[in-house]
């Protein structure tokens, strides 16, 4: 089975910033809300029916110049703000590249037609009841 295609992080661009973030006074000295920018354009590791396939199902996140930007400012610790936005940029990534499976259409059973009947059944009488002054 092949190995799941990955944004790798040569083609990731990480900046700090200051964080809103858990950390008291911390948050006001230090850095540690993580930017990750990946532009979907520029990558070398897809090819372009994959960039076509990641622009389409994320277009939401994409910037005007098909950047996808993610940020994280959840720990105090720049690392771990760091991986966690690389790893949610891969995951939205390998999320839209995954095939969805077609839908095999199936009929309805003879208890689902009974059901829909009865139900029509019912809702013809109590319109007719509502008829009964004309």
């Amino acid at each position: 089975m092949d190995m799941p295609k990955t944004v790798p992080e040569s083609e990731m661009e990480i900046t700090f910033v200051r964080s809103s973030g858990p950390g008291g006074q911390n948050v006001n000295k230090t850095s540690s809300k993580a930017v990750v920018r990946w532009n979907v354009d520029r990558s070398s590791a897809f090819t372009e029916r994959e960039k076509d396939r990641i622009r389409g199902k994320i277009q939401h996140r994409l910037t005007g110049d098909n950047d996808i930007i993610v940020t994280c400012m959840q720990e105090r610790s720049q690392l771990q703000n760091k991986l966690m936005a690389m790893k949610a940029l891969r995951d939205m990534v390998a999320a839209a590249l995954e095939e969805e499976k077609e839908r095999v259409p199936t009929r309805p059973t003879r208890a689902a037609k009974a059901h829909r009947m009865d139900e029509k059944r019912k809702t013809a009488e109590k319109k007719q009841s509502r008829r009964g002054w004309e």
